[in-house]
């Protein structure tokens, strides 16, 4: 969140300056990112909270909608520099003044981006969190956003040197379209997966995953009807399970705990239900 305050602040006086849509499309980048940061610093306390009686599942879907927040956020920003843009290009030309202030305060922002995002994918790792792991895609792809931005500059500043190449003050605006490009590409993807986990989509690949470690368990000879649901950093999955029906009730409790724990081993934030059937040769004989 400094971060992110510093280097708005940073863009804002530098573009203005120099007159640089590209370093403003980045300045207003940067402020989303600030708001993105607050909501998921938000989030996350508030998802962190213990289920209640209200609440039974958690509350771990705030992570989910904070992303989907952070991804009409984005839209919208997409909308005015991509306005801004195609303004500059076809209706009304802007005077650059680049300086070597541009350059710096880009080579900083992707200084910044580089260090949190790899703090950021190390924490979404460590604690299986939606909203972290969408910050960090955040702000690794501002690393190539600025990147774009920077080359843009250069270009400009070309233009300058070579008056032949006068095209080249263009530069500045089409880079900021390719910002907004990005920028787009980033909130569909995360909105796409935000919007799967609040409809309860399940992970992909997961259910055959589960059944296959299941159905591998000694005294287990079926794994069905198979439900999962995510909700913040956490996994529900309900199962049910053919077992040998003349085992004690202590023998099948420590069957279930067993299943819980081999779905734990590759899920570790599972909260595993196990709900376990006799055979068919069973069923069979007690309606004989």
């Amino acid at each position: 969140m400094i971060a992110a305050v510093g280097l708005t602040c940073l863009k804002v006086v530098i573009g203005l300056t120099t007159g640089s849509l590209g370093i403003l499309a980045e300045a207003a980048h940067s402020g989303l990112d600030l708001v993105a940061a607050t909501m998921t610093w938000l989030a996350i306390r508030i998802s962190d909270k213990p289920a209640d009686k209200n609440h039974l599942y958690g509350h771990g879907k705030v992570e989910n909608l904070s992303a989907l927040f952070e991804t009409l956020l984005l839209l919208g920003t997409c909308a005015w520099i991509i306005y801004e843009a195609i303004h500059r290009l076809f209706i009304r030309e802007v005077e650059l003044k680049v300086n070597i202030w541009a350059f710096g305060v880009m080579t900083i922002s992707i200084l910044v981006d580089f260090s949190r995002s790899r703090v950021l994918y190390r924490a979404a790792r460590k604690y299986h969190s939606q909203a972290l792991e969408a910050d960090a895609l955040h702000f690794s792809t501002d690393i190539w956003s600025s990147g774009v931005v920077m080359l843009g500059l250069f270009l400009v500043k070309l233009s300058e040197v070579f008056p032949g190449y006068r095209f080249f003050r263009l530069a500045d605006s089409v880079s900021a379209l390719l910002v907004g490009t990005i920028v787009i590409w980033i909130s569909l993807k995360l909105g796409h997966r935000t919007i799967q986990t609040l409809l309860d989509g399940a992970p992909s690949g997961v259910e055959k995953k589960i059944i296959q470690a299941v159905e591998a368990i000694p005294g287990v000879s079926d794994c069905h009807h198979v439900r999962l649901r995510s909700s913040g950093p956490h996994l529900f999955i309900d199962i049910h399970v053919l077992v040998d029906g003349t085992q004690s009730l202590k023998d099948a409790h420590d069957l279930t705990e067993e299943i819980e724990r081999t779905i734990q081993q590759f899920l570790p934030n599972a909260d595993v239900t196990v709900h376990p059937e006799p055979t068919l040769q069973e069923k069979i004989s007690d309606l004989g």
